[in-house]
């Protein structure tokens, strides 16, 4: 599953040179999947076999992207949006559950039926831009989600044009679908990292998990490489959204991937990046890229309105200088 790329990446260094201490009781794996990388470190146990659990974790990220992979012909999501007929599976039904519940919560700044604005602005599996003006009315026709809904376990669509991307959520609820089996195999402390959306307990060696922030510039494509700040996190679910590695510019306009589902031209506003902390993941990762269209002022005041949300956003003032804003309770876990 080929899913947007985000600024936020794991101090790695740390992890890894915890891992190899002998005296450690932590271990770690990573791999590829879903169009992307993931990395994983784990308390160990001697009821645990890593080689069996990493297996079983690859078999759950497949069976995954069967479901709601865009960039996987045979997946449920493809099929659907083929119109198909196809049963959604509970991978499906769950995510769809979730983007209803994240749409309504940002007044439809999120929203998963954006896909055929995505694919005419050039984002979607082919990369092939098909926007125009006299298109954009006939394609906010079929934006909203009040013209989707699974009925009698079935999806029903209002047009048959009606076609859903579940990017800005599948990263995320796949964090959450891994981080569950670990809790079901009793794993006390953990770090799950699937395409930079993050999930953690415990702590680790009487440390907190430490997140890095990049910084979020055009130049900036290698996570980890040039850090704005680092969080502190346990017991949370973390996500970064921002328009600063997946975009093009055409006759000197930049166009980010991030669609304004309300208007059908990509989010266009001072804010950079938008990292959210949540239970959940994909709540963090939905509401991350909600974010991203609601811009600075709008985010501020849903964080405020939502203090069961912890944010950290990054953004340029009107001089093209970047600044940071951060809730009040996550002030003291931040190294900036």
């Amino acid at each position: 599953m080929n899913i947007r790329s985000v600024g936020l990446s794991l101090i790695l260094l740390f992890l890894i040179s915890s891992c190899k201490d002998k005296k450690s009781s932590y271990l770690e794996f990573n791999g590829f999947a879903q169009g992307t990388t993931y990395h994983m470190v784990f308390e160990k146990s001697d009821e645990i076999n890593p080689e069996k659990l990493k297996s079983n974790i690859e078999k759950i990220l497949h069976d995954f992207n069967l479901s709601l992979s865009l960039y996987e012909d045979s997946s449920i999501l493809s099929k659907i949006n083929r119109n198909e007929e196809t049963i959604p599976d509970s991978f499906f039904v769950r995510v769809f559950a979730k983007s209803k519940q994240i749409s309504q919560l940002t007044e439809g700044a999120f929203d998963i039926t954006v896909g055929p604005l995505v694919r005419a602005w050039g984002f979607g599996p082919d990369e092939h831009k098909s926007f125009s003006e006299s298109k954009r009315d006939s394609l906010l026709q079929l934006v909203g989600m009040n013209k989707v809904d699974i009925r009698e376990g079935k999806i029903w669509k209002a047009d048959q044009h009606v076609s859903l991307d579940f990017n800005a959520i599948a990263q995320g609820y796949s964090v959450d679908v891994i981080y569950r089996y670990f809790d079901d195999l009793g794993i006390k402390s953990y770090l799950i990292e699937i395409g930079g959306e993050v999930r953690v307990k415990g702590n680790k060696n009487g440390a907190m998990w430490k997140i890095g922030i990049d910084k979020p510039y055009d130049d900036n494509m290698i996570p980890g490489e040039n850090l704005e700040a680092i969080i502190s996190l346990d017991d949370r679910s973390l996500a970064t959204s921002g328009n600063y590695r997946k975009f093009y510019v055409e006759n000197g306009i930049k166009y980010s991937h991030t669609i304004d589902p309300k208007t059908g031209y990509p989010a266009n506003n001072q804010l950079l990046s938008a990292t959210i902390l949540a239970d959940e993941c994909a709540i963090a990762d939905g509401i991350a890229t909600a974010c991203m269209v609601m811009g600075k002022n709008k985010t501020i005041e849903f964080l405020n309105l939502h203090p069961e949300f912890k944010g950290y956003l990054i953004y340029s003032d009107d001089s093209g200088n970047l600044k940071t804003w951060m809730s009040e309770k996550l002030k003291g876990f931040i190294d900036e």
